[in-house]
């Protein structure tokens, strides 16, 4: 079942898809239009008045770009199979083209059912199908008649501490654990030889490191289908790129602003992506990003498809309107998307407590309707049993949900942070609940490696990060004419010549 259309009747359309649009059969044109009529005069005003040149109405969008591209009247622009075929005609353009065809087309076949004595009205996208005729009922259910107070209403949150949950529980072999610590000390490693490329001025602009937060990144991915469903994030997003399988060359190489890197060099450390494993990027602007996975959703939900998108964000991203924004849609909409809060206890470097009157983060989805949880981030195995509960309880049956997974990041907010804001001894005693740590007492205790086994593990990470620094070392820097590619959909686009 497709989802309703996005307000303003417009269809979803990603920037980097081509779109072919089948258009319903040709109609006989309006008596204002016929062989046999002359046509209004152009001077005659916007309302139903014809392009003097183009024989399209002047009020038609983007008249003259069509124009451009040889279509000449409403009657040939119908017989477009694909409008982004056209020179200048982008997908937002062919939407908007589009809909207005539409409506005309609808309009003449209204008035040719109105000339024969029936008429049939059409239901509102978000009626679910249900006419709204004057005496059907009302088109708000909301009662005005407000009932005696107070109103009880009693809540229910599910929680996720650590070590609470085994591997066998949640259904992952010995092998899948040690894929856990092998991620997560890839992370790490990464992470720590990025400091260091920073301050050897390997890296420019803005980094933030992921150290400490290793658990949320792979307990999440090891709870989704891998290269089906979708992950949009944060600047912080090192980590989640590796967790997803990028490989760390590729990674270090688009630190280091080399062509050889994700973004091709020109993104850096906050715009990591991989189009193949369904990575839709990390995102600079504080909470921008979460409409964009609301986006994500509404996507796979209109495609029909039974994929999810899990949306990660910070705390301090809850401050923004795009929260607000993003959450509400998602809920008016039933769309299949998780959002997930990282709480690291700084936004930037003021605590959670003392910037929110409701530091219980995973209580604010409760406004949206969502089913909402709480998971330690320092177990790796919590936040897998959670993230597991909401994509299959939740997303996969079409309700939005939130989770707050409750983390800490050992390093100052960017490279630059000194973290001064920090209590004294705090540091010391968050790291000694350290998920890496946890993870290799758990795998020592339950006999699934030894002690040796677990080294060798953290040597070969280290390994593949030194090796990805030497490959980004030697890899080229994007040509300078590598700045106008990318910008634009067509190759053709006017605005690049």
């Amino acid at each position: 079942m497709h989802s309703p259309l996005l307000p303003g009747g417009c269809f979803p359309v990603a920037a980097t898809s081509r779109v072919a649009l089948t258009f319903v059969p040709r109609i006989q044109l309006s008596n204002a239009m016929a062989d046999d009529t002359p046509a209004p005069d152009s001077s005659a005003g916007p309302n139903g008045s014809v392009h003097e040149e183009t024989g399209l109405p002047d009020d038609f969008p983007h008249a003259s770009r069509l124009e451009q591209a040889g279509v000449t009247s409403l009657e040939h622009l119908q017989a477009v199979e694909s409008l982004e075929d056209l020179t200048g005609i982008g997908p937002a353009y062919a939407e908007e083209i589009k809909t207005a065809l539409d409506s005309r087309v609808e309009a003449t076949e209204e008035g040719a059912t109105a000339d024969s004595g029936t008429t049939e009205k059409r239901s509102s996208p978000l009626s679910n199908g249900q006419s709204e005729g004057a005496g059907e009922g009302p088109a708000t259910h909301q009662s005005i008649d407000i009932p005696d107070g107070p109103l009880e209403e009693t809540l229910s949150f599910e929680t996720y501490p650590a070590d609470r949950y085994g591997h066998e529980a949640l259904g992952l072999s010995d092998e899948a654990v040690l894929d856990m610590l092998r991620n997560m000390l890839l992370q790490r490693r990464f992470e720590n030889r990025c400091r260091q490329m920073y301050q050897r001025q390997k890296i420019s602009g803005f980094l933030h490191l992921y150290i400490g937060q290793e658990a949320v990144s792979t307990g999440s991915v090891h709870a989704i289908e891998l290269g089906e469903d979708s992950i949009i994030t944060a600047y912080r997003d090192h980590g989640m790129g590796l967790a997803m399988g990028m490989a760390p060359d590729v990674c270090m190489s688009e630190l280091f602003g080399k062509a050889t890197g994700c973004s091709k060099g020109k993104g850096g450390s906050m715009h990591f992506f991989d189009r193949e494993k369904r990575m839709m990027g990390g995102h600079a602007i504080v909470g921008a990003h979460l409409p964009l996975g609301a986006g994500l959703a509404f996507a796979h939900k209109y495609r029909d498809e039974d994929n999810v998108c899990l949306c990660f964000f910070g705390d301090g991203a809850m401050h923004q309107g795009a929260f607000r924004e993003a959450c509400n849609l998602a809920g008016i909409y039933e769309l299949p998307i998780v959002f997930i809060c990282e709480n690291n206890q700084y936004a930037m470097g003021t605590a959670v407590d003392r910037a929110f009157s409701k530091p219980d983060l995973y209580k604010h989805g409760y406004n949206f309707d969502f089913p909402c949880s709480l998971a330690s981030g320092m177990d790796v195995f919590s936040v897998n049993k959670a993230v597991r509960d909401h994509v299959e309880n939740y997303a996969r049956q079409g309700r939005p949900s939130m989770l707050e997974v409750r983390t800490y990041r050992y390093q100052g907010h960017s490279i630059t942070d000194p973290a001064e804001y920090r209590g004294e001894g705090e540091l010391d005693q968050r790291q000694s609940e350290d998920a890496i740590n946890r993870l290799q007492d758990y795998i020592l205790e339950h006999n699934l490696a030894t002690k040796a086994d677990i080294e060798a593990i953290d040597d070969t990470a280290k390994q593949r990060v030194k090796d990805a620094i030497a490959a980004a070392n030697e890899a080229p820097f994007p040509d300078e004419d590598a700045l106008y590619e990318d910008i634009y959909t067509q190759e053709d686009f006017p605005f690049t010549t």
